[in-house]
């Protein structure tokens, strides 16, 4: 079946640390209140205003916000801000040099890096296709950047056949998923996966095209994964997912995924399924061309599920662009994160 982003940055969380201050007695020095917990885009703001001081954020076990420092002077400023500082040996520049090596020398159909800031490191993923040369190619890179970046083997083959919400179909051939409604004004549209999109301009609800759901408007695939697609009738357009068991998720707005969050996908092959995010920013190289800032997860999808819906309870996060594995004994799934597309449109969800 047919078609079924990028620097080091976000690679988010939710934590936080904050201290209980016991009441003060009568007549003793009054004690500062609790800090308030960070909320993860508080805490990713703060990794970014360190600069090269921090590394990143993520969620720990517990759903706290941790944020990576180099030094005390910024462990004491995320201590303040209500998350929890975790002190790491390399700062956000030098993870960015050896991804922008690893863009220069490793770009290798059936690889895939991003960074993991609880291991303080680069990950270089390699799917079951790097093997031989390729293997020994992507393995002497990673020696030269010492321990900054780590190698690990990825079941089965990184691909674009995997697709997210209801089924669409395309003009000539093919089935997606369809991502989300949007609209600008009393304009509606919906968003999907551009390696959906790049293939036909006409998309329809059933498989034997007779009706139709509307025409493309705008697509960008590779380096993004998004395109979107213009309503024929506006009442087509819903503003929920399907869950694949007779009921919907109403979807109120969009939102920036963090590591560790919970989520789910939505997909016209393989329905609803959950997990977490892995990763933020990744780059993946699929055979078709190379995607950035991508969001990485340990759920699964496959061929017929591209597009789809990845959403965090009313919050849409992402579109299902690739990844490796089934759902039968599980896999690597990557999403373009919607917000980029909904800015690029100048839609929103609804």
């Amino acid at each position: 079946m047919r078609p079924t982003r990028s620097t080091l940055r976000r690679a988010a969380a939710v934590a936080f640390a904050g201290t209980m201050v016991a009441g003060s007695l009568l007549g003793a020095p009054a004690q500062a209140a609790p800090v308030s917990p960070a909320s993860p885009d508080a805490a990713a703001s703060l990794a970014e205003r360190l600069g090269d001081r921090s590394a990143g954020v993520y969620a720990d076990a517990t759903g706290k916000m941790v944020v990576t420092v180099t030094d005390a002077a910024a462990a004491r400023q995320v201590t303040a801000a209500g998350a929890t500082p975790k002190i790491v040996k390399r700062g956000a520049a030098e993870l960015a040099r050896a991804t922008a090596e690893l863009d220069r020398s490793a770009k290798i159909p059936g690889t895939a890096w991003w960074t993991d800031p609880a291991t303080n490191q680069v990950v270089i993923s390699v799917d079951s296709t790097v093997t031989g040369a390729k293997l020994k190619k992507v393995e002497t890179v990673a020696a030269k950047l010492g321990g900054t970046v780590r190698v690990e083997q990825e079941a089965g083959v990184y691909s674009t056949r995997i697709s997210g919400g209801q089924a669409i179909y395309a003009a000539g051939g093919g089935r997606c998923s369809l991502g989300f409604n949007v609209r600008s004004g009393t304009t509606y549209y919906f968003v999907t996966a551009g390696h959906c999109t790049n293939i036909a301009s006409s998309w329809y609800s059933n498989s034997s095209q007779t009706s139709l759901l509307g025409t493309r408007s705008g697509t960008s695939f590779p380096g993004n994964d998004y395109g979107i697609v213009r309503h024929s009738n506006s009442g087509n357009a819903a503003g929920n997912v399907y869950l694949y068991n007779g009921t919907y998720r109403d979807i109120t707005g969009a939102g920036n995924a963090f590591v560790g969050q919970s989520a789910q996908r939505s997909g016209s092959t393989t329905g609803l399924r959950s997990g977490s995010v892995t990763a933020l920013n990744a780059t993946v190289n699929y055979a078709e061309g190379s995607v950035y800032g991508m969001i990485r997860t340990n759920i699964c999808a496959e061929p017929g599920d591209s597009g789809g819906s990845l959403f965090s309870g009313g919050t849409a996060l992402g579109l299902t662009s690739g990844g490796s594995g089934n759902c039968s004994f599980g896999g690597t799934t990557f999403f373009q994160p919607v917000t980029e597309a909904l800015s690029v449109y100048g839609v929103s969800v609804f």
